[in-house]
């Protein structure tokens, strides 16, 4: 293929194949007493191709969409997270009803808290693309406490530091920096879609409850609209990363997710 109709990249990746070529072909010469000319002109093109490397590396990796990249960069924590604390206990449904309020309550303050700064901010900057209001969960959470626990449920279920802690941050990221809520709308999101149902089968179980009651937090409306908002949510974060700047500080919003996520799931279990 001619070098002008190849696409930008490779364009890049061959310049840098060839210059890396003639380096090692003027290395075998570098223990001669060669001109200074030389000597400058071949020190001039190591620059040139640790300089397109960079670009290259640049380019590959923004051709790797962000919830590839969030997924890959998350994958530890997101094993570790799912079995910090109550998490643990409620995976092996040994999470009794009073510990599985205390969850869903301080569950419902951070997604108050998220939701609203979605959509403060959906109608002014790219996070519209996200489409989050089908995810939303906080009236399903409130709907929860409700059948478990009972109307006061707000009052009378304390907050944890750390939920607490979690909220007053995406609070703040609604003022200051509203993109970075699309790393945390990533993991509660994407988190809720794909094991929704099973937990929703173990709570039931565990719970003793009827089909369909006291789960609406984990009711999307069905495997099909599950997969559908899946792939919509993936898509609206993947706009978000619009260059590589937004992307690296995306991946590093997720990895504080799942840290304030564990802190809140260790300190449920001593309350």
């Amino acid at each position: 293929m001619p070098f002008s109709t190849m696409p930008a990249q490779c364009q890049v990746t061959s310049l840098v194949t060839a210059c890396a070529t003639y380096v090692l072909s003027l290395d075998k010469y570098s223990a001669l007493d060669l001109p200074t000319e030389m000597k400058q002109s071949t020190r001039g093109t190591r620059r040139t191709v640790d300089m397109l490397e960079d670009i290259c590396r640049f380019e590959n990796e923004m051709s790797i969409p962000v919830t590839e990249r969030l997924r890959d960069s998350t994958r530890a924590m997101h094993t570790e997270v799912e079995r910090a604390g109550v998490m643990r206990l409620l995976l092996h449904g040994q999470l009794g009803q009073v510990g599985y309020c205390r969850l869903l309550r301080n569950l419902h303050a951070i997604y108050v808290a998220l939701e609203a700064g979605l959509s403060q901010n959906a109608s002014k900057t790219v996070l519209a693309a996200l489409r989050c209001e089908p995810l939303f969960r906080s009236d399903a959470l409130g709907d929860d406490l409700n059948f478990l626990h009972g109307a006061d449920w707000a009052e009378a279920i304390p907050l944890t530091v750390a939920a607490m802690q979690y909220a007053d941050h995406l609070n703040a990221l609604a003022t200051r920096k509203p993109l970075m809520l699309g790393a945390h709308a990533y993991v509660r999101y994407l988190g809720d879609l794909s094991g929704g149902q099973m937990l929703a089968r173990i709570v039931a179980k565990s719970l003793a409850l009827e089909a369909d009651q006291g789960v609406n937090f984990y009711d999307f409306g069905g495997a099909e609209n599950v997969a559908k908002h899946a792939r919509a949510f993936r898509a609206g974060l993947d706009i978000l990363a619009d260059d590589e700047t937004n992307a690296q500080a995306l991946v590093e919003e997720a990895g504080d997710a799942f840290s304030r996520h564990r802190m809140l799931f260790e300190e449920l279990v001593y309350i």
